[in-house]
């Protein structure tokens, strides 16, 4: 993104139409994940992860410069024993599958691996830039830097259809195979 214009670009300000689309895409994929997050019972949710906290939208306007908004569901950010399922929608970026889990919680990885899930190798699980821009994952993680991690942080880049429905069905799907694999937690 180019920082230091010096002449403010007032046509572009002035332009409602640029703004009205930008504001009417957001609505769109806000309306997405909450309905997303609507197919998704919070009994299903304690049934995968006794301790979930149910499921939360967020948005914000400065991702490394860019809007963003998130679903959440479970929403236990514990680097010990937490475990969060995040949706990413990242303008002109994106949309994005994550998986917390904390140290001690774990899904066998050739089961999120099966499900076409890359390993972060990142030292801060938002560091989405680290992540996403500079593709610090592994489709091939070794056993014992699985164990040795602070925390692991999988991720799956989804592409998103123009139809909402289809998109809709498309992301349930996706969420209904993470919380049927078996979560463990290790002492």
């Amino acid at each position: 993104m180019k920082e230091n214009q010096e002449d403010l670009d007032l046509d572009l300000w002035l332009d409602r139409s640029v703004m009205e689309r930008q504001n009417q895409l957001k609505n769109q994929f806000l309306h997405l994940l909450e309905t997303v997050g609507n197919s998704i019972s919070n009994e299903e949710l304690t049934a995968f992860f006794k301790a979930s906290r149910g499921k939360k939208v967020t948005k914000g306007n400065d991702l490394l410069g860019y809007p963003y908004q998130v679903l959440d569901l479970i929403r236990d950010f514990d680097k010990a024993v937490g475990c969060n399922i995040r949706l990413l929608n990242w303008f002109g970026h994106g949309f994005f599958i994550l998986i917390f889990l904390g140290k001690r919680a774990e899904i066998p990885s050739n089961e999120l691996l099966n499900c076409d899930f890359q390993l972060g190798k990142v030292d801060d699980p938002w560091d989405f830039g680290a992540l996403i821009l500079d593709k610090k994952t592994t489709a091939s993680p070794i056993r014992t830097e699985i164990r040795a991690a602070d925390f692991q942080l999988w991720i799956k880049e989804v592409p998103i259809f123009g139809e909402l429905k289809s998109t809709v069905r498309l992301l349930v799907s996706e969420i209904k195979k993470i919380i049927s694999l078996e979560l463990k937690h290790s002492s």
